[in-house]
């Protein structure tokens, strides 16, 4: 197959983004769509996700109010968290994801503090939340020490794909 002709990996990946604070567009992250769609591939290609997937994801950057009010609704924790993952559907590691895939919040505070407490770049870190996020909707977890080293491993090669540093290096414990 003519590679020109060949068509763009991840095309029948569809990212519905919202954005409901307003400051996501004052973090200098440039075009919002593009930098999460850099991010959710760069996990699924990480997750073997073949490149011919054809499934929908929604994104939303909001701010702590808003997702405490999700934590608290859909977790029993009242208190705002970097990024929450909603999937349709759990999926097994590995598994072929359906149409619909899940929804990822993150909030914008709890990103920026945490950020500045890690001495980590803004986007950096929000790119580790969106690839984190990502591998949860793909059936990624870490509930345990192993699933845990698995799934870091994965956002170890999807960040570094991206030039992006271990984000665990100097972390004391799992997200």
């Amino acid at each position: 197959m003519d590679l020109a002709a060949r068509s763009p990996a991840y095309e029948g990946l569809a990212i519905e983004l919202a954005v409901e604070d307003e400051g996501w567009h004052d973090a200098g992250l440039g075009d919002l769509e593009a930098f999460a769609r850099r991010f959710v591939e760069a996990a699924a290609r990480r997750a073997g996700v073949p490149d011919d997937v054809e499934t929908e994801l929604s994104v939303t950057l909001t701010g702590d109010a808003a997702v405490q009010a999700l934590n608290a609704e859909w977790r029993n924790k009242d208190r705002p968290t970097n990024v929450l993952s909603f999937p349709i559907r759990q999926l097994q590691p590995g598994e072929r994801p359906g149409p619909l895939l899940g929804d990822l919040v993150l909030a914008r505070e709890t990103v920026e503090r945490e950020a500045a407490a890690e001495d980590k770049r803004f986007a950096d870190h929000a790119g580790h939340l969106l690839v984190h996020g990502m591998l949860h909707l793909l059936g990624h977890d870490h509930i345990d020490d192993e699933t845990a080293d698995a799934m870091e491993a994965l956002e170890i090669e999807a960040l570094a794909d991206l030039g992006i540093a271990d984000p665990y290096a100097d972390a004391p414990e799992h997200l």
